[in-house]
């Protein structure tokens, strides 16, 4: 399954079947007091460096994320998205749990945007899927609904067909719905990764969508980061997963190894290319 992703100009095709596409993570304010404060002050030029970066470590889309208390996200949010276009021609991924700030958004932005994310509660999905609609942006699926976090790999699963059904009876195509199987952090529970990887596989197999995670949240907490991350990144690529929101400045390499060693990279072209460029 194929889902397609514009920025003014760039296309990026997100494939069930490979190579993974890494969504940058970096935009966030979270843990980035610097970015709350340039963002408070109306000054973009470090979202524009965070962009910057991620882009030339690999990226191939950006999260988009200037939610943080006192902000009016529905005045920061588009402003910020048209700040990046202006500069960068890369699809963007807009991060809010404010359905007024997404559509002021997707006003403003060129291409075909993703909506990062819709869950199952009613709520969520009355108030984002005719947004996505209306704009034709793409949405990811969050494996929760009314009762939080469920570990069960088949009742997430479930989840993730409820979203898909209810979002093409609102005229969204199968395709333009990401799912995200809820990553957690091992730290709290040792099942936690084991139940993400199953619903990846889950999902893969029965319903053949693409499918993202915040990768990073299985650490929290722990030392090496970077290590633990890595493993469960390749572990989740080989279960279907296509296309992670990461720091690509800490897990691109081992991106390109995983496409390698899964005979999605012929004669590790794309490989060789990364390291050649990162010398």
């Amino acid at each position: 399954m194929k889902t397609i992703l514009k920025g003014r100009t760039r296309e990026v095709i997100i494939n069930s079947d490979g190579p993974v596409i890494i969504i940058g993570e970096s935009i966030n304010p979270t843990r980035r007091k610097k970015l709350v404060s340039t963002l408070q002050e109306g000054n973009f030029e470090y979202v524009l460096e965070l962009a910057g970066n991620q882009i030339k470590a690999g990226a191939d889309v950006l999260d988009v994320n200037v939610g943080f208390p006192g902000v009016d996200d529905e005045k920061l949010l588009p402003e910020t998205v048209k700040q990046l276009q202006s500069r960068y021609d890369i699809p963007l991924c807009l991060d809010s749990p404010n359905p007024k700030a997404i559509e002021a958004a997707l006003k403003v932005a060129e291409g075909k945007c993703l909506i990062n994310s819709v869950n199952g509660e009613e709520a969520s999905m009355k108030a984002f899927l005719p947004i996505a609609k209306d704009f034709g942006a793409a949405i990811i699926g969050l494996c929760m609904d009314e009762e939080g976090i469920i570990h069960d790999p088949e009742k997430r699963l479930a989840i993730a067909e409820k979203i898909i059904n209810r979002a093409v009876k609102t005229g969204i195509k199968a395709e333009d719905v990401i799912v995200d199987p809820l990553a957690m952090a091992v730290s709290a529970d040792p099942n936690a990764c084991l139940v993400t990887l199953e619903t990846i596989r889950l999902v893969h197999q029965k319903l053949g969508h693409n499918i993202t995670q915040g990768a990073s949240n299985i650490s929290f907490g722990l030392p090496d980061r970077e290590s633990l991350n890595a493993a469960y990144m390749m572990m989740s690529i080989y279960n279907g997963l296509t296309c992670p929101i990461a720091n690509p400045e800490k897990i691109t390499a081992a991106v390109r190894a995983a496409d390698l060693v899964l005979g999605r990279d012929d004669f590790a072209v794309r490989f060789v290319e990364y390291f050649q460029s990162h010398q």
